[in-house]
């Protein structure tokens, strides 16, 4: 391949490379895509013949087709085109045609550098509309594409001011200044492979210098997350009013609504429990769906550096589970959390939580928002809700609100069920009516109720139905024998990805259940009526396709967490994580010079008469030689990093790296405490370190306890001896705790 060969392919790569992110991105239809293609080819193949446009032709080609760009302007205007479609709608064709006539007319340097100046705008528009971790790789490629180019444009153009052996660095001279056959061939082959490599080599520079940048700059803004369609339009079942049958249309669609991440629960079986993402609570029944009769709400207060948005308290950290939230565009402005939100943390502008508990936000149709929220998800003890005798408080009274026609057969229905279960308080009434319910009826997505009384219509007539009903017949029957509730729109906990660490949740995971209110405890406790059919179950993909769409999925995850939305938040996340290695790593290494120091010392302690017998036997020479060697090694790191970062800095090094020990020591307590717990000793809430040192009859625990308070709160340092003392007897505990388990 010459090296006037290899420039056009290369030039054509680029200008390919555009266009393909611009369609992977959604900014131009297959068919224009595959129109593109062709005249593409056809341009490759009239290159450098009689067939070319001439320049004065194709600048009249482009004048005459303006009129009818302006055309297709108006009419997108005429018919309405949405406002995110309507700039690329007009723009991609433009741009494309203009590609196209610059690439079927013969071509200077300026006509080049035109058509690259195009490509590179396809990218950047590309850029603006994609949330694909597709566009990553066509990125990817382009960029390979334009370094290539730009070296060989700028030594197409050297090559006619300097001689040709001045260019033999990057490329040999063409094959008619060669005689020689055999000379002539190994150019060729030099010519095709030594610039791909050099943009190569410059493509893993600028990788390599840009990840620290990448990181250290989080993005801002809502330009980045823009996208060509308008989100999840017609976002049905999350608003003020909801009528009887929204959810059930909701539930016939598969677009993805958001990823969501549980954090602190590393077993399994912790993962897959029956989370549920809290939409909308409403408490009004109209006989045909419902709506809240307040909107009484207030704005949480966040703070400004972290977008931390207090909501309310809990009893204890321990009660309280993280979600981290990945929601796609939606024509709502409703926040997605598990029951009983504590706090939330976000780049958010407001955060409002009503009445009935229900977050929102802006409208964000176009662009997602990534948040975490910590809710306390843990109920009140069933017996202490079978004791709830308390009466309904009136300011609660709304919760037992009935429409004037409502049928009289759903009261006797909900008398009969309660009396054949036995039911004697709120909690196993509500119990009653979820098992009936459950059990006598069946689950379909098919909106066979309806008439004029769609609920009466679905419990004596059809039988049958979606969440929506279900949830629906138990509050109501529940508020005709006086017990308050409340519906709840949300969706279910999703499918869970293992490669991800997260659930993605589809349309198809809308759901509706009921929140029961206890007045001993203040407390909204859930209930599902919906049979077992009604409830997807989520599982890990098996089969080859399913486990490439999970890794799909993941690294979707992966480009929307830290590519899409990076933020301040989590670069703060990524820098404790990158903190607790490196904490993790000097503790390990501190152990290990310990250890160490405590074999030495032991060893030059011995009887000489014995050393010369035992310490220099063949057993112990390979490991006095190990010792040598890792000794002389981390000598030579010392003077490395003396050497490069100087006598003061190194010396700092070392200084902070003592300075972070103390926190070190201190997880000694951590892990005291939890080894204890496998054993059945647990510290109550009310009590002291010390005085749970005390209750625990181990002498060890009060010790680790003291050196705890004297780290801790009167900023000492602990001796080697004592933590290798306290690191041998955790140890141990741990090793007890291993066999017991």
């Amino acid at each position: 391949m010459t090296f006037s060969k290899y420039f056009r392919l290369s030039s054509y790569a680029t200008i390919l490379c555009g266009a393909l992110a611009l369609a992977i991105s959604g900014g131009m239809s297959a068919y224009l895509f595959i129109a593109f293609l062709v005249l593409l080819g056809t341009a490759w193949w009239l290159e450098e013949t009689r067939w070319q446009l001439s320049e004065r032709t194709g600048l009249f080609v482009v004048l005459l087709s303006l009129p009818l760009f302006y055309l297709d302007w108006k009419y997108q205007l005429s018919v309405n085109t949405a406002r995110e479609k309507f700039g690329v709608g007009v723009l991609a064709p433009l741009i494309l045609f203009l590609s196209v006539v610059k690439l079927l007319q013969a071509k200077a340097d300026r006509d080049w550098v035109f058509l690259y100046l195009i490509s590179f705008f396809e990218i950047l528009l590309a850029a603006g509309l994609s949330l694909s971790p597709l566009f990553l790789l066509t990125l990817a490629l382009y960029m390979l594409s334009a370094l290539s180019t730009i070296i060989a444009f700028e030594i197409k153009k050297a090559r006619r001011h300097v001689k040709v052996a001045e260019t033999r660095l990057l490329v040999a001279p063409d094959a008619k200044v060669v005689s020689n056959r055999k000379l002539r061939a190994r150019q060729k082959y030099n010519e095709s492979r030594r610039l791909p490599y050099v943009a190569a080599v410059l493509l893993l520079l600028i990788f390599i210098l840009a990840i620290p940048l990448f990181f250290i700059a989080p993005r801002y803004g809502a330009s980045a997350f823009t996208r060509t369609d308008s989100g999840l339009a017609g976002f049905i079942g999350f608003s003020d009013t909801v009528t009887l049958g929204d959810i059930g249309r909701l539930q016939q669609n598969d677009k993805v609504v958001m990823r969501v991440r549980v954090e602190g629960a590393p077993e399994a079986a912790e993962r897959q429990r029956n989370l549920r993402w809290r939409g909308v609570a409403l408490d009004l029944f109209t006989g045909r769906g419902w709506r809240k009769s307040t909107n009484v709400s207030s704005y949480a207060q966040a703070n400004v550096e972290r977008g931390f948005f207090q909501l309310g308290t809990t009893e204890g950290l321990h009660r309280l589970t993280t979600q981290i939230f990945f929601l796609e565009p939606i024509d709502s402005p409703v926040l997605f959390a598990a029951s009983r939100a504590i706090a939330l943390q976000g780049a958010l502008p407001y955060v409002r939580q009503d009445v009935e508990g229900a977050l929102s936000t802006r409208t964000h149709d176009l662009s997602r928002i990534t948040y975490k929220v910590y809710s306390d998800t843990v109920e009140p003890d069933e017996n202490l809700l079978r004791r709830d005798v308390r009466p309904i408080p009136s300011e609660a009274s709304r919760y037992l609100q009935l429409p004037r026609a409502l049928d009289p057969r759903i009261s006797e229905l909900a008398r009969r069920w309660i009396a054949q279960d036995g039911a004697r308080n709120r909690y196993d009434a509500a119990r009653a009516i979820e098992s009936h319910l459950r059990s006598d009826f069946h689950y379909t997505l098919d909106l066979k109720a309806g008439g004029l009384d769609p609920l009466a219509d679905f419990l004596f007539r059809v039988r049958e139905g979606h969440c929506e009903y279900f949830s629906t017949a138990m509050a109501v029957m529940l508020r005709t024998q006086g017990i308050a509730t409340r519906v709840v729109n949300g969706f279910q906990t999703g499918t869970y990805n293992d490669a991800a660490d997260a659930y993605t949740v589809t349309q198809r995971d809308a759901h509706s259940w009921v929140e029961v209110y206890f007045p001993d405890t203040d407390a909204w406790v859930t209930f599902d009526p919906t049979p077992a059919a009604g409830l997807a179950v989520s599982a890990n993909a098996r089969g080859l396709q399913a486990r490439l769409k999970t890794y799909m999925e993941a690294l979707e995850l992966f480009w929307i967490q830290y590519v899409v939305a990076y933020d301040r938040q989590e670069q703060r996340s990524i820098a404790s994580s990158m903190r607790r290695s490196l904490t993790s790593s000097q503790a390990m290494w501190t152990r290990f010079i310990d250890n160490l120091r405590a074999s030495l010392e032991g060893f030059f302690k011995q009887d000489a008469s014995n050393a010369m017998h035992r310490n220099f036997s063949r057993a112990k020479i390979p490991s006095l030689g190990l010792l040598t060697a890792v000794a002389f090694s981390s000598f030579l790191l010392l003077l490395r990093r003396v050497r490069r970062l100087g006598v003061r800095d190194a010396f700092r090094f070392f200084w902070q790296a003592e300075k972070q020990q103390r926190s070190v020591t201190v997880d000694f307590y951590e892990r005291m405490t939890k080894a204890l717990a496998t054993h059945g000793i647990m510290r109550d809430g009310a009590q002291t370190p010390l005085e749970f040192a005390a209750t625990t009859k181990w002498p060890e625990a009060l010790r680790i306890t003291r050196a705890y308070n004297r780290v801790r709160f009167g900023a000492e340092q602990l001796s080697a001896p004592e933590i290798a003392e306290i690191e041998n007897w955790l140890s141990r505990l741990e090793k007890e705790t291993g066999d017991k388990r």
